[in-house]
């Protein structure tokens, strides 16, 4: 049976970003057009992508099959933003072009909202496709436990991975669209805000894609930018939201918390360059949220002792890769 991508209304509106993937959309698109759920329509943004001609090129074959725009960069967000006027489904689903679906992802994923009508947003675990010499999913690295609740999503207790969401397009609009003034981690703020307006999310542990991590220029492979827009979107929340006291509370913590990681991450980058003072600066600010005795003695070495200090973090540093590549390499027998 061909998927209905004609009908006036379909059920569902899939929602791809285009941006520098040439190489990779046909295996996206062809994983959404083998799907057992069929009453669907795709839409294609390309966001002002250098590939744009190559682009082009590889969507040939399928523009019969799919709704096509094409947009100055207004990076992902603006992409699903611009992709969210033009759906005509009663939900979305993300997909990005990097990623792809097993078969029955939208069957299973409509499943819950059958099951459950109450249901705003439903969201699943996926395969992590590396170089690893080890297959991992999405939720053994960033596990899901207990309610998907706004509480939840602040403290990462659960973690959602945007190309395995369904979410009713009416909860979006509720909860005011992606934020375009974002370079990344559009949809942590998304599902944050998603969350607080009262949608109500479920998530399965069956892995239900497969995401691609090879991309050197992707825009979550910086940890260090990722940890600086999650404080910063918690900050917003903050000041956007109309937080009780025990969601401030929270927010607040967490995003100190992360503010303190950010900053100690950026003080052993110094520390690396041999700037001992600045380095200095940055442990003793985040430390003021840590408190770790392990970075109070390190501060205390960098104003005594500099130079001896670095060496000796230097060489617990390279002690600790070591450890880490040579428990890495262990790759468990599967039974």
């Amino acid at each position: 049976m061909e998927p209905v991508l004609s009908v006036k209304n379909p059920r569902v509106s899939v929602i791809t970003p285009a941006y520098n993937t040439a190489l990779l959309i046909a295996n996206c698109l062809d994983s959404i057009l083998s799907q057992t759920f069929h009453d669907f329509e795709i839409i294609v943004v390309n966001d002002g992508s250098p590939d744009t001609a190559q682009l082009e090129e590889v969507l040939r074959p399928y523009r019969e099959k799919i709704v096509y725009v094409s947009q100055e960069n207004k990076r992902a967000a603006g992409a699903r933003n611009t992709a969210i006027h033009k759906a005509r489904g009663e939900f979305l689903a993300f997909l990005d072009s990097d990623d792809s679906w097993l078969q029955d992802h939208l069957a299973s994923q409509m499943e819950l909202f059958e099951k459950d009508p109450g249901l705003d947003m439903v969201y699943a675990d996926a395969f992590l496709i590396s170089d690893g010499p080890r297959q991992r999913t999405f939720m053994e690295k960033c596990p899901s436990e207990g309610p998907a609740s706004f509480e939840a999503l602040v403290v990462e207790r659960c973690q959602i991975p945007v190309s395995t969401v369904v979410v009713r397009k009416s909860a979006i609009v509720r909860a005011g669209w992606f934020d375009e003034s974002l370079p990344r981690c559009d949809d942590y703020d998304m599902w944050l805000r998603t969350a607080f307006f009262g949608a109500r999310i479920a998530y399965g542990r069956k892995a239900q894609a497969r995401l691609y991590l090879g991309r050197p220029d992707s825009l979550g492979q910086s940890r260090s930018k990722m940890r600086e827009t999650y404080w910063r979107i918690l900050e917003k929340a903050a000041q956007t939201l109309s937080l009780s006291d025990r969601q401030r509370e929270l927010v607040d913590h967490r995003a100190a918390e992360i503010k303190a990681r950010d900053l100690l991450e950026e003080g052993k980058l110094q520390l690396r360059e041999r700037h001992p003072e600045k380095a200095r600066e940055l442990f003793t600010e985040a430390n003021q949220h840590l408190r770790l005795l392990k970075l109070s003695i390190a501060i205390r070495g960098l104003q005594l002792a500099p130079q001896s200090t670095i060496s000796v973090i230097s060489f617990w540093g390279r002690w600790r890769a070591r450890r880490r590549s040579k428990a890495a390499s262990v790759v468990p027998r599967r039974s």
